[in-house]
This record gives structure tokens, sequence and C-alpha cells, in this order.
């Protein structure tokens, strides 16, 4: 998927939302708790009632490793869904590798190839040589951690270089002249909505997936106004806000509202007629 396909479907369903499937057992309503794959069937209900209103999923690994290799069994099997009855949905593994040399390009392979995921997610400070083999997959994207929501930002990205650069910016200036708008997405909090529109000055096409809207307490008001091209080029993620909103038997009735609600809001920010594109 290209940068203009995904504009594509973002005006078609006027939305940017991106669900996130941080699939915690520990938090299933009690109706999982016996099926054979819980993962895989928490994640099909609750893409089955966001699909219309969602651009993208994002799979965090951690909560599928954890489950050793029924886990894994189970990422793939939510993969092969999404391919299966929603292809024009962005997917992508939030694994957040970094790594050098052949071991990057196995990294590479293992989430385009052999796991058929649209992006991934990529720790840059080993270079860009940590990030280029994933830039070689036509349709494909990476997915650079730049400026994240979390306090701990403040020990590294937030410190300045010697000529006064945070380095953050160093990270995408850098990462800007590697790929194209076409391959590479930058991760900025939400919870940080002046430095969006900060980046927006040296980085102004390219996508940004936004994490922080919901339980973290950004805003879709502050990212849209502060982050937004004119080909939309951001995607909010929300996870917890989204698949946790209930734990009944009604939970994935529950998340298809919520994301409703949220695509709604969204649909303010974007263009009436689809033909901007």
């Amino acid at each position: 998927m290209n940068y203009k396909d995904l504009y594509k479907n973002i005006l078609a369903k006027r939305s940017f939302l991106c669900v996130g499937l941080d699939s915690d057992p520990a938090l299933f309503p009690p109706v999982l708790k016996e099926v054979e794959n819980p993962v895989y069937e928490f994640n099909r209900a609750i893409i089955t009632q966001t699909a219309p209103y969602a651009v993208a999923y994002k799979l965090n690994l951690a909560f599928y490793e954890a489950e050793g290799e029924q886990g894994w069994r189970q990422l793939r099997m939510t993969v092969d869904y999404l391919k299966a009855n929603y292809p024009d949905i962005l997917i992508m593994a939030d694994a957040k590798r970094g790594d050098i040399g052949n071991t990057a390009k196995r990294y590479a392979r293992a989430f385009f190839e052999t796991l058929s995921f649209d992006a991934v997610t990529l720790a840059p400070y080993m270079g860009e040589d940590s990030i280029k083999p994933f830039l070689q997959y036509e349709g494909k994207w990476a997915v650079v951690l730049a400026l994240t929501s979390n306090p701990g930002a403040d020990d590294f990205e937030l410190q300045r270089l010697e000529d006064g650069m945070p380095l953050y910016e160093k990270v995408i200036r850098k990462t800007v002249e590697l790929g194209s708008e076409d391959n590479t997405m930058f991760v900025i909090g939400a919870t940080r909505p002046g430095k969006l529109r900060e980046i927006r000055r040296y980085c102004p096409h390219h996508f940004f997936l936004v994490p922080g809207v919901g339980a973290q307490g950004g805003t879709i008001k502050e990212v849209a106004e502060n982050g937004m091209n004119d080909h939309c080029g951001i995607l909010i993620n929300a996870s917890r806000s989204i698949i946790f909103a209930d734990n009944s038997t009604e939970y994935a009735l529950a998340a298809g509202r919520k994301a409703e609600e949220m695509a709604r809001e969204m649909s303010l920010y974007l263009p009436e007629d689809p033909s901007v594109i």
C-alpha cells in the first residue's frame, strides 16, 4: 500500500483511525476464558466491529510473544484474517526492531515476507543500516520512532546535540534522506501537540503515526490541528480506549461504538470532496 492508496482509504472511510490490538488476555471478558484461541477470537470480534472505521491495525507484538507458540500462531491467524477480509486496511507490526546488517535484513524478511505485514515500527538508534533493509520492499513501510508519548522520551529523544538540534529532529531529518513519503512514517506522540506543528515545518509530507490519544490523554482535536497536512498525513492510534471499552459479552459492539465515535470526530477535519487525492 502506497501513500496515495492510504489517503484514498482515509477519504473513503472519513477516518484516520488506527486500532491498536494490544490484546492482553488478562483483560479479556470472561466469555473468552475457555475458548481455544482467545487472542484470535478477541481480535476477530474487535476487527469485525471496528473495520468500517479503521484504516489501519497495529498489532503490539509483546502481547503475542508473551503467549509463546500459541501467541505467534494467533498473531499469524489475525494477519491472515485481515488480509483475507479487509485487504484495503494497513497492517502494522509494532515490533520496535532495531539492529544492523544481516540481522536487519532478516527482520525485514520476517515481517514483510513471512508474516505479510505492511509496516513495522523501528528503533533507529543504531543508524541508517538498521532502517535501510526495510526500505527495499515496495509497498511496505518503515515506521520510525521519533518523539514518543512516554515520559522517558525526555531521557534521550529530547536531548540536544552539540549544534543545539534535539535528537528526535536529527532522527527525522536523517531518515527523510533515506526513504520517501511512500515508505517511511514517524511515530510522534499525541501528548506533545506543539511538537507536531514544529516537526511539520521540516517534515511536511510524511505520515505520522500518533499514539497517546485516549488513555494517555491526547486529543483528536489537538493532533489534527497541529499535525495534519494536505493529504491528512496522520494515523491516530487508539488501543485500550477502544478494545477494552467494555468487559461484558458486548465487548466487540462497545469497541465498534467507540471507533465510530472517534471516526466521526476525525471526519470533521477531512475534506468533503473525495476527488482531492
